[in-house]
């Protein structure tokens, strides 16, 4: 593995878990691809390391629980970067034909085991791995799997930003602390901005973009959520400030209405 960031520490997290995987699945394993921020750029020392682990079929259950046992002991890695990998394990076949059925396994931050999820199982995970993922280890990831449509991205993020925002307008309460606050602000600042672009990008550019392009009365509280990034595992446990959120919460009716304004034509 040729130094796939530039975090010597994190560079022997990820050695130790492509090594591992592939000693797990064997013939079964395809490849391994670090996709979000490490891969679209802007990422730093709070950043999740999202990665994407292919396969050639649906795992069975004792790959299931030798994957288990790796992750476990991943984790317990003398390394803050090892409880911050959060990624999926994608058959080949759901990769390529963008099956949105079974769930796939998923390693979620912060979490040393697999669950079953769709958490990675998007077209804006696609577009990245085949336009920007980094190769830990197999083929060039546009050997598996086709481009992916602006306006399909497009439609799946506008998707996104409304049935996720009226899912948190309707029960808020979840969402009531400080990680949350954060991750919210910054999650719409991102979506908006690659909406209009039609191309996937970081939250730091969905920042950035957002100060320069969005009502300015949303840019103190933009850079308060990006100051609260740190110390996620912390900051999940403190409640939220109470102006923040429920201007948080403006924020995100604000988005959604602006959303409508885009027809995926631009």
């Amino acid at each position: 593995m040729d130094r796939p960031t530039p975090y010597a520490e994190l560079n022997s997290v990820l050695e130790e878990l492509v090594a591992g995987v592939k000693a797990a699945l064997g013939d079964a394993f395809v490849g391994a691809y670090l996709q979000g921020s490490f891969a679209v750029g802007d990422f730093d020392r709070h950043s999740d390391v999202d990665f994407i682990i292919v396969v050639s079929d649906e795992l069975r259950d004792s790959q299931v629980d030798a994957l288990q046992a790796i992750h476990r002991r991943i984790y317990g890695l003398p390394s803050e970067w090892a409880q911050h990998l959060e990624g999926s394990y994608f058959p080949t076949a759901i990769l390529r034909n963008f099956d949105r059925g079974k769930p796939l396994w998923y390693l979620d931050h912060g979490n040393q085991s697999l669950i079953r999820s769709d958490h990675c199982n998007t077209l804006v995970v696609r577009w990245v791995i085949r336009e920007r993922g980094v190769i830990l280890a197999g083929p060039s990831p546009a050997t598996l799997l086709d481009a992916v449509p602006v306006e399909a991205l497009r439609h799946e993020i506008r998707g996104v930003i409304c049935e996720w925002g009226q899912q948190i307008l309707d029960d808020p309460d979840p969402y009531r602390n400080r990680f949350y606050q954060s991750f919210i602000v910054l999650s719409y600042c991102r979506m908006i901005r690659d909406l209009i672009s039609g191309c996937p990008g970081s939250k730091r550019a969905g920042a950035a973009w957002a100060k320069a392009n969005l009502d300015r009365a949303w840019s103190a509280l933009i850079d308060r959520a990006w100051d609260g990034r740190p110390n996620p595992a912390v900051a999940v446990r403190e409640p939220a400030d109470s102006a923040d959120f429920l201007s948080t919460l403006r924020f995100v009716e604000y988005v959604m209405k602006e959303s409508t304004r885009y027809s995926g034509n631009g």
